[in-house]
């Protein structure tokens, strides 16, 4: 399945914990006007797609699905997903055993082939 824009703004949303009323006042829009973004009522104006890549620190091009390679911020100290950095994730893998590794890769790999 192929992801749309307003899809894809709901799934940054959430991913990052935030309310519809949090983005809205960020663009300076109402709670219903951004709702009716994220469920396709309503087009996505230009402008409004280049403040929330800025928001989501994403391309544009991955918003509008031209570049599928969203990984998120990676920055290493700021947060990648809730509190936790993306260095907190290289520690954690580094303490892991070789075997605990490869079958944490093999199931990211699961993850990537299950959602396609």
């Amino acid at each position: 399945m192929v992801k749309t824009l307003n899809m894809i703004l709901r799934d940054l949303r959430e991913d990052h914990d935030l309310k519809q009323e949090t983005v809205a006042r960020y663009l300076g829009i109402s709670q219903q006007t951004y709702s009716n973004y994220e469920n396709g009522h309503r087009e996505i104006p230009v402008t409004v797609v280049k403040e929330l890549a800025k928001y989501y620190r994403v391309s544009t091009d991955y918003l509008l699905r031209s570049d599928a390679g969203y990984l998120g911020n990676l920055n290493m100290n700021d947060a990648y997903i809730d509190d936790i950095t993306m260095h907190d994730v290289i520690y954690d893998l580094q303490s892991l055993e070789a075997a605990e590794r490869k079958n944490l890769v093999k199931y990211i790999r699961f993850l990537h082939q299950d959602s396609k």
